[in-house]
């Protein structure tokens, strides 16, 4: 007898070369990742990198540059009004120079100054109001054209706080702090809309605005700034 012939439906070749399309069955431990498990992921890495590029476990900001904090400790209210009163005097340096003599002939020293380290009442008018006309500074005359503007509207009482404080104490100068309220007290008794002029002040020469001043060096006469 004859062997039947293979029926088209059995035919091998077209049985491999469907076997060879067929993707083998990965093992459940290389299973690709659902979508949503990345995506989570995702979400949660950018979280913690956010949070460990905020000062994670809240530890304390330490200044290690010179005349800073650095083992951690806070500044006290003395070294504050220093450190942010050297970043606020750039708006002054321009005319009395970076280190506070000023320039001969037109714009009076603060180095040495009976203006700075006089009565903290006329000073803090001075840098409220402004300042006109002729002026004597340690024994030299100033007649800058236009005279010194004011900073009241343009700084807030705790910066130009700072600013006098760190006048007060630079350059070899020594004297208190001046602190936001007193300068708050100046602003909310004179509403003057004009500069002042050396006689106008001078009732103001000697008189200190009334305040608490923090315990520490800056409630005595402070040590000169470094510079």
């Amino acid at each position: 007898m004859s062997a039947p012939a293979h029926p088209d439906s059995t035919d091998l070749d077209r049985i491999h070369a469907a076997v060879k399309r067929e993707k083998a069955d990965q093992a459940p431990s290389n299973a690709p990742a659902p979508m949503w498990a990345i995506f989570m992921l995702m979400i949660v890495s950018i979280i913690a990198g956010g949070q460990l590029g905020q000062n994670p476990f809240n530890a304390p900001v330490v200044d290690v540059r010179p005349g800073g904090s650095g083992g951690g400790d806070t500044l006290d209210p003395f070294q504050t009004a220093m450190k942010k009163g050297s970043s606020g005097y750039s708006v002054c340096g321009g005319c009395h120079q970076g280190n506070g003599n000023g320039i001969p002939g037109q714009f009076p020293p603060l180095a040495g100054s009976e203006w700075v380290q006089g009565g903290t009442e006329r000073l803090i008018r001075v840098a409220q109001h402004g300042l006109v006309g002729a002026i004597t500074v340690k024994g030299q005359g100033y007649n800058t054209p236009g005279g010194m503007m004011g900073f009241g509207a343009a700084m807030s009482a705790q910066d130009l706080a700072n600013v006098l404080t760190y006048v007060r104490n630079s350059w070899g100068n020594e004297g208190t702090m001046i602190t936001k309220e007193m300068v708050e007290k100046v602003r909310s008794e004179e509403k003057r809309a004009t500069q002042w002029t050396e006689a106008d002040l001078k009732p103001f020469a000697d008189k200190n605005v009334p305040g608490d001043i923090p315990a520490g060096p800056g409630a005595t006469a402070a040590p000169a700034a470094k510079k």
